[in-house]
């Protein structure tokens, strides 16, 4: 017996190839590549009326293609952020062709120990030195210096397929003879330094936010900072995740920069 196609069934089919086609369409299409921010509360901070950065960064971004998401950590340094296990859920996510941006230094200062002000200290500088400390409970933690920290990072991550950004952190609200302190001696001299070493893209968050500080003046910089020198309100994290933003779009053939929206 033969089956006739009439025209109508025909009709009937089209619409549902169509359908099938488009939705196999978007089963194949690859995933959105995603961008990991790790940090401290200068990224992250749920205490309002203070605002972390990343919490806005994704306005700088066109969501449709690529999905911001915010890891970091109020309080943590780069050592407490990876003894909690913190980086490893980090990498344990990130795919070939995501993204990395990891910023640190607000909370590496004290001498590393096992007290709750040096629990999260670090040793300074980027070598290789470093401290062995034994916790109450008999384990020993040896502690690196900030840059041994921050290349287990980069490294891990590129090995992921990842591809890693290092940003120096934002400044305080501390100003001398009308300009803002900056980290160019020390942790952002650093941040810096490793970026190079391994191959980062580096974006210098703490000048240029330091600059706009310049020119906003120490009366209008303060009223970003609610409730101490450190931790910026929302108006501040636009500031500093358009900081970011400009770092980025700053860089040469960065391969992040085709998300970011025209501003």
């Amino acid at each position: 017996m033969k089956i006739m196609k009439t025209k109508s069934g025909i009709r009937f089919l089209l619409p549902v190839l169509i359908i099938a086609l488009i939705v196999a369409a978007a089963f194949m299409a690859p995933p959105k590549p995603v961008f990991y921010l790790v940090g401290d509360s200068t990224t992250r901070n749920p205490s309002r009326p203070m605002c972390g950065w990343g919490e806005v960064f994704s306005e700088q971004f066109d969501t449709t293609q690529i999905t911001i998401s915010n890891q970091a950590m109020a309080g943590r340094s780069t050592r407490t952020f990876l003894s909690e296990g913190r980086w490893d859920k980090v990498l344990s996510m990130l795919k070939p062709g995501d993204f990395v941006l990891i910023v640190f230094g607000h909370n590496e200062g004290s001498a590393p120990d096992t007290s709750r002000n040096g629990r999260r200290g670090v040793l300074r500088g980027t070598g290789e030195e470093t401290k062995d400390l034994t916790w109450k409970d008999g384990k020993i933690e040896t502690v690196h210096t900030y840059g041994w920290y921050l290349r287990k990072f980069v490294n891990e991550a590129k090995a992921k397929g990842a591809i890693p950004f290092i940003a120096s952190m934002i400044p305080r609200n501390e100003f001398r003879d009308g300009k803002v302190l900056r980290a160019t001696n020390d942790y952002g001299k650093w941040s810096a330094e490793v970026a190079a070493q391994t191959g980062a893209f580096f974006v210098d968050l703490n000048n240029i936010t330091a600059d706009k500080y310049d020119k906003l003046g120490p009366d209008e910089t303060k009223k970003l900072f609610p409730g101490d020198h450190t931790h910026t309100n929302v108006e501040g994290a636009k500031i500093n995740a358009a900081s970011v933003a400009e770092g980025l779009r700053a860089i040469n053939d960065c391969p992040v920069n085709k998300y970011l929206l025209n501003k």
